[in-house]
């Protein structure tokens, strides 16, 4: 279960001063900054109490159309009102828009602004125009993983372990040797900075498992398209005995599978977890997902985006610790650090940690 505790800093021989409270963060770091195949170690990350001015960040999104990036936009508000800052927040529209996202970098190098947080389409296709902004201002990179020329830090988790524990648990009911069953597999958008690294770790951990991978379908995150590929794999098949990949795949197989009354002949198996996931996890819908707290990851990303314009940023790549959701395990790790609550609705401006008047 994720929590951000707030800890008493009480000066020795001061006891009767009332405390500042301090905002600790459970996070998790990689020995090597930016290597994501390096080791993770523990980190007790002691937040930023308050920006010293309301600085204005440029943030981008791949979208959003599901609920992960919404989540992540919670995040960030909550973090840029704790802290006074302000932001503007555009959204490209989807993975295979990296010009338009391009665009939108261009932008951000605006003088307006004092960093910008990058949430990115591409792993590589921003490159060059990262660099040339981060000669006028700090790029800090969330979520998605990004070429790390030019990006002074990342809030982030390894995707690859994402990936990896959707196979690990494939692998753990039907170890190799066991009967074979029939699996497929809805990664997200070809050439997504996260997909090639979602696919590694799969597929690492599927082959030690007697699954077999009988179809592959790559494909934007909206819900719309990936209810016409679980469709056509569906409709293309005989047997299958898994459904496994993104957020919105996983939501579009249970209404879909509900449907064509089988709901209890294929499993469903999510990469990260989304409120519809988590929905159908609770319900026994859907085995599992794993979680990165895409909330914590918001906050965390704007919060560093404030130390680097201060000049105090010291932790350049962290994230949380990857958890994995299931009926056992739902009601203990909870929704919180993960989900935007059900009545948040995207905010894309904020000024001083508020919202402008309408």
């Amino acid at each position: 279960m994720f929590r951000l505790c707030l800890t008493l800093m009480v000066a020795a021989g001061a006891a009767s001063v009332p405390a500042e409270a301090e905002e600790r963060w459970p996070l998790v770091a990689p020995t090597v900054p930016f290597d994501d195949a390096s080791p993770l170690v523990p980190l007790d990350y002691a937040a930023l109490d308050r920006a010293a001015k309301p600085w204005r960040l440029c943030i981008l999104y791949p979208h959003l159309k599901d609920a992960y990036w919404l989540s992540v936009n919670y995040g960030m508000v909550e973090e840029a009102r704790r802290l006074g800052v302000s932001f503007d927040l555009f959204e490209a529209g989807g993975y295979p828009n990296l010009d338009r996202q391009r665009e939108q970098l261009s932008a951000c190098a605006d003088g307006a602004f004092d960093a910008v947080i990058l949430g990115t389409v591409s792993y590589d296709g921003l490159t060059e125009e990262v660099e040339r902004i981060a000669a006028l201002k700090p790029v800090i990179a969330t979520v998605n993983d990004i070429d790390d020329r030019g990006i002074m830090a990342k809030a982030s988790v390894p995707w690859r372990e994402m990936g990896a524990a959707a196979g690990r648990f494939i692998a753990g009911l039907n170890p190799a040797g066991s009967a074979p069953v029939n699996v497929a597999w809805f990664p997200g958008p070809e050439g997504a900075g996260w997909v090639r690294f979602v696919e590694e770790g799969f597929h690492a951990e599927l082959a030690k498992s007697s699954a077999r991978l009988v179809a592959t379908k790559f494909g934007d995150t909206g819900l719309e398209q990936q209810v016409l590929l679980v469709e056509e794999v569906l409709d293309a098949r005989d047997r299958i005995d898994y459904l496994v990949g993104s957020g919105p795949a996983a939501e579009a197989a249970v209404s879909i599978l509900r449907a064509r009354g089988l709901s209890d002949d294929v499993k469903i198996v999510s990469t990260y977890l989304s409120h519809a996931v988590y929905r159908g996890i609770a319900r026994g819908r859907i085995l599992a997902a794993p979680t990165d707290f895409p909330v914590v990851q918001g906050r965390l990303a704007v919060e560093m985006a404030v130390r680097a314009i201060e000049g105090n940023l010291t932790v350049v790549h962290a994230g949380p610790r990857i958890e994995v959701v299931t009926l056992a395990s739902v009601d203990a790790i909870g929704s919180e650090g993960s989900l935007a609550p059900a009545s948040f609705a995207p905010i894309f401006t904020m000024r001083g940690g508020r919202e402008p008047n309408p």
